[in-house]
This record gives structure tokens, C-alpha cells and sequence, in this order.
């Protein structure tokens, strides 16, 4: 269905034909008719706070479509993003299971659509449907996964190039399903410059220099938000002989 704002929104998870390829909403029915009656349904643009670091849990959000960064920053301002959350995701999760505080910022990297579900609501369906509680508990242990990557590739990289290298490649794990020329990889970023550096940290000046230079060896090539990998096996040498 198109909305109001010309953007395409997905009211009703029953007759969503993308679900069963979602993390979390390949449910049964039974589920799914419960999950439609919980839910609010809300379409965000890009740059939208859909939940903030230290805040008291209030909900979860089922990503549907679109993506969003999770990020944490220091009592210094230092900012650093966690990952990026995919289409069938479940936001704010750990804070609403523990009846805590959200432990990340999560913004809109565009237009997305969202199912908003209350703390309240959210315990009592994942109590009452043994299917959705098994898929909070891979959602969980995905976002465990999510973080043992982000320190090894922290703490474990010897230096920026390698860092953004594992980066993109990461990124191709995705690719585009538009065709480039024999051999590229398309993927699209979204991520500012300064984006990137965040999530790699490093600094800004950093992240510019390497993708230049990158760019410089004809391993990669750029047009807006679709970036081709030309030469992936040059990215892939420069990660394992770090």
C-alpha cells in the first residue's frame, strides 16, 4: 500500500510477503493476528530518533522497512556506531526484556516504516506465544554476534584501511541486485563519511584518505549511495595479511 507521503507501508504482517525472510516476523498466524492487534504502525523519515540512549524503555520497534544506526556515546561526546539494524529487526529489545534503559540511540538512515509495540504488550505476547519468545532469542543472540564482530574488528585491526576494508566487505555479504559490470559488487551506503568513521573509529580525514585511496588502485568506485567493490580480492589480501 502507498501512503499519504507517497511511500509504500505494509499495514497489515498477514498479508506481508516479505516476512518469511525476516528475522523476526515469520510467525505463526495465530501470532501474527495478535502481533496486528498490539501494534502501532508509523512511517519515519530519514534522520528519526526512534529510540534514545539512557532513556527508560517504553516499547520495542519491528523494523519493517528502510534500516537504522545504533549508536552509543561517551560523557565526552565521542560517538560510536554499534550496527546497522535490517528490515525484520527488533529495536530496544534488550532494555524492554530487562525492564531497563535503552543502551543505544537508534536513528533512521531513511525513510523507514516501524511497528511500535509497549513494554506492557510486548512481555505479555512473548508470554503467552512460545514461538515469539524463541525469536526474541534469536534476535538476542544476533545482536550478541552483532557486537563480538564490532570488538574484533576494533580491537583486532591493525589499521584503517583494514578496518574499512572489512567493512565493505561485509556490506557485499548484501549486495545489490542491480548488475554492474563482470566482477563488481554493487552495495549502497548511506553512511556519511563521517558515519563511517564512527563505525570503524577513526577519524573523518581518516575514512576520506583510505577511500580515496582505494579508489586511487581501482579497487572501488563511487556514484551517491551506490559504491561498486571492483576489485574485491584486493580487499579481501589487504584483511588477511594485516
Amino acid at each position: 500500500m502507498i501512503g499519504s507521503n507517497g511511500f509504500p507501508t505494509i499495514e497489515n504482517c498477514l498479508k506481508c510477503v516479505l516476512r518469511d525472510h525476516r528475522l523476526f516476523c515469520d510467525l505463526p498466524a495465530e501470532a501474527l493476528v495478535a502481533l496486528q492487534a498490539i501494534k502501532a504502525t508509523a512511517v519515519y523519515p530519514k534522520g528519526s530518533m526512534l529510540c534514545l540512549e539512557g532513556q527508560p524503555a517504553r516499547g520495542v520497534f519491528i523494523l519493517c522497512t528502510g534500516r537504522a544506526k545504533l549508536s552509543t556515546t561517551s560523557a565526552e561526546g565521542k560517538s560510536i556506531i554499534l550496527r546497522i539494524a535490517e528490515p525484520g529487526e527488533v529495536l530496544g529489545l534488550t532494555a524492554v526484556v530487562s525492564n531497563g534503559m535503552y543502551e543505544a540511540t537508534v536513528e533512521t538512515l531513511e525513510p523507514s516504516q516501524a511497528n511500535f509495540i509497549s513494554q506492557s504488550q510486548f512481555i505479555q505476547y512473548i508470554q503467552q506465544y512460545p514461538e515469539v519468545g524463541l525469536k526474541v532469542a534469536k534476535q538476542l543472540t544476533h545482536n550478541c554476534k552483532c557486537a563480538y564482530s564490532e570488538i574484533r574488528s576494533l580491537g583486532l585491526s591493525n589499521s584503517v584501511p583494514e578496518k574499512i576494508a572489512k567493512l565493505l566487505l561485509s556490506w557485499a555479504k548484501q549486495p545489490l541486485t542491480m548488475q554492474g559490470p563482470k566482477g563488481e559488487v554493487p552495495i549502497r551506503v548511506t553512511l556519511t563519511q563521517e558515519e563511517i568513521a564512527q563505525f570503524v573509529g577513526t577519524s573523518r580525514e581518516s575514512v576520506s584518505r583510505t577511500l580515496s585511496d582505494f579508489k586511487k588502485k581501482g579497487w572501488l568506485r563511487t556514484k551517491g549511495a551506490t559504491w561498486w567493490i571492483v576489485e574485491k580480492h584486493q580487499l579481501e589480501r589487504l584483511v588477511t595479511t594485516q
